[in-house]
């Protein structure tokens, strides 16, 4: 099934997917012996920098032989892409889905880049993720808030014709200094008027019960990464801490455990 059908089941039962960022094999392994252990689906995402540490067919190639080989439905998504070029290349590689992330820029812009995208991956049936509003990105202030407008996003969507559209209604990207409150009736104002599946980016650290009702209220994908990054890295950095192990085939499996632990603890959550 194409991610856009997906999504339109899942708006139809007030369901959602877990989207997850994958750095290397250890933690693209740690997201999928979790989605194979509970039997749901994910979205493995990659974005410009890790497809540039990786390289673009070593990720590909890895991420798809890993989900024939763990057995589970999964699509590969370009995350934040900043320029048509790198959509395209994506496209090329194989990607079930790519987000053109023009969010910064003025809106006509975004539009009209957006709109762009969306014919581009039409000829490959591909999905389109956008993004509409300020959603804080780790170097930038959470202080600024520029939540997303319902009028806007339903004129957006229509405009550009996107499958899936990231709303600001609170979150940011990273880590939270205090409890993130979300704007949960925007979230459904925005819901009643358009038809694209709404997407929470910045999922890290975001109470249970929060991404509940979001997803009661219409979003339809959650998205985690710095969670993901961070417990892989605590986890190995405890364990040198503590002994002078140095074959990285008997370290690695801790931290990939804890990753799969992470991640099926969020799909659960997303589930119930």
């Amino acid at each position: 099934m194409k991610l856009q059908e997906k999504y339109q089941e899942l708006r139809k039962k007030h369901a959602a997917l877990l989207a997850t960022n994958f750095y290397n094999f250890e933690t693209l392994r740690g997201i999928l012996q979790s989605a194979s252990l509970n039997k749901n689906p994910v979205i493995l995402q990659l974005t410009e920098s890790s497809i540039d540490y990786m390289g673009l067919p070593v990720a590909v190639n890895m991420a798809k032989s890993a989900i024939q080989h763990y057995g589970v439905e999964a699509w590969l998504h370009l995350d934040h892409a900043g320029s048509y070029e790198l959509v395209e290349k994506c496209l090329d590689a194989g990607f079930d889905s790519v987000m053109i992330d023009a969010s910064e820029r003025p809106l006509k812009d975004n539009i009209a880049l957006t709109k762009k995208v969306v014919k581009l991956a039409g000829r490959y049936g591909v999905c389109v993720e956008a993004e509409l509003g300020y959603i804080a990105k780790l170097d930038q202030s959470t202080d600024y808030t520029g939540f997303t407008e319902p009028e806007d996003a339903k004129s957006f969507v229509e405009e550009t014709g996107v499958d899936a559209l990231a709303i600001a209604i609170g979150t940011a990207h990273g880590f939270y200094k205090k409890k993130p409150e979300l704007d949960i009736e925007r979230l459904s104002r925005i819901h009643a008027v358009t038809n694209a599946a709404l997407v929470l980016h910045g999922g890290s650290g975001v109470p249970h019960s929060t991404l509940t009702e979001a997803i009661r209220r219409g979003i339809c994908k959650i998205n985690i990464a710095t969670e993901i990054k961070n417990i892989f890295m605590q986890t190995l950095r405890n364990r040198l801490m503590h002994e002078s192990e140095i074959d990285l085939r008997k370290l690695f499996p801790f931290a990939i455990q804890a990753v799969t632990n992470l991640v099926s603890e969020k799909l659960k959550i997303i589930n119930s």
